[in-house]
């Protein structure tokens, strides 16, 4: 059997086992995930923080510019995240001198956004649009979601930063794993304790697919086609890479963003919970630095508070106050087309793998 295929190729339809990261903040446009697929692989959406009428709309332009499969990816909200309102009144106090120097105002109040209702109405939509894939970050959701998930025949992803949640997902009846090592740029996936979940890709992969019956999939620091090989020789059935895409033309980042990254090293990215209250790897800035004693809210309570000191330092131009995720292998980072990409991706690895 070919390097492509296998149970994770057949079981999506998919001519490469490569997946585009379902990164979130409008970073996979319909374009790039169709873009993807048309080009043998798995494109997603990264719908987390959008609303309902939002998704529909991807999901029909991405239909309009493919006809191959696609995944959208949903974040599984903790409904027993809270702040007092001092904690809340401090980090106000603390975003102050930097809203102010940007010319806002950062209030030391929360927008009431109800994440329960959100996350319900994203997961109608997926199931009213019969849409083939749909992957969970964050936490695993209830049976009656997965069940009826599986009725409609859609093919269900899990993300696992260790192999105890590698195991919780196999048992709560998934069909593929994402395993997460902390090379990875953006958040952390982990669902219990935060520590746990920083576990390295070359460690985590093969426990992971030693532990799991199901396909793995192998995520953190792959940029390249070595990393593709590297990966499935350590037993995963396919890769997911995030970095690599985002300076691709038909992405969403910010100009400000693409710059940053074509020019980072992976010395230069570090885990903070500065713009979002949960671990996440990005390209340290100033704002990582000087907020890195601060006891910030937990997740999604900072990110909402941060939210407008991000958009206003975007149009501003000041990247020392955007959140620019990235993962360690940044240094790879290409402005490339798509398809330029995944032509590299897959005859890299079919040399390596198959030799040819």
């Amino acid at each position: 059997m070919s390097w492509n295929r296998n149970r994770l190729t057949e079981k999506l339809g998919i001519q490469y086992p490569v997946f585009q990261a379902p990164m979130a903040g409008g970073m996979t446009t319909p374009r790039l995930i169709s873009e993807v697929s048309n080009s043998g692989g798995l494109g997603n959406m990264g719908a987390g923080y959008m609303n309902s009428d939002e998704i529909r709309e991807d999901i029909r332009k991405i239909r309009s510019l493919t006809d191959k499969p696609f995944g959208i990816n949903l974040f599984v909200p903790n409904l027993e995240v809270s702040a007092q309102k001092e904690e809340i009144s401090r980090m106000g106090e603390v975003l102050t001198k930097y809203s102010s120097e940007l010319g806002i105002k950062v209030k030391p109040l929360l927008p009431k956004k109800d994440y329960g209702t959100l996350y319900e109405k994203q997961l109608e939509v997926v199931m009213e649009e019969r849409v083939h894939v749909c992957s969970f970050t964050f936490g695993i959701p209830d049976s009656n979601v997965i069940r009826e998930l599986k009725k409609q025949g859609t093919v269900i992803i899990g993300t696992a930063t260790n192999v105890n949640e590698a195991v919780e997902w196999e048992e709560a009846g998934v069909d593929l794993i994402v395993a997460q090592g902390s090379e990875a740029g953006g958040h952390r996936g982990t669902f219990h304790k935060e520590e746990s979940g920083l576990v390295g890709s070359m460690a985590l992969i093969p426990q992971v697919a030693d532990a799991v019956s199901k396909p793995v999939v192998a995520a953190g620091g792959m940029m390249d086609a070595r990393g593709i090989a590297a990966a499935m020789m350590l037993g995963a059935a396919g890769v997911q890479l995030g970095t690599v895409f985002l300076p691709c033309r038909e992405g969403g980042a910010n100009p400000l963003y693409k710059d940053a990254l074509l020019n980072a090293t992976e010395e230069q990215t570090v885990l903070t919970k500065a713009f979002s209250g949960k671990m996440a790897r990005g390209i340290s800035n100033r704002f990582t630095e000087e907020m890195e004693e601060q006891p910030v809210l937990p997740y999604p309570l900072q990110n909402d508070l941060t939210a407008s000191l991000r958009k206003q330092a975007a149009k501003l131009v000041r990247p020392e106050f955007m959140s620019l995720w990235a993962g360690q292998g940044v240094r790879m980072a290409e402005d490339i087309t798509v398809k330029e990409l995944m032509q590299k991706l897959v005859r890299g690895a079919e040399t390596l793998l198959e030799g040819k």
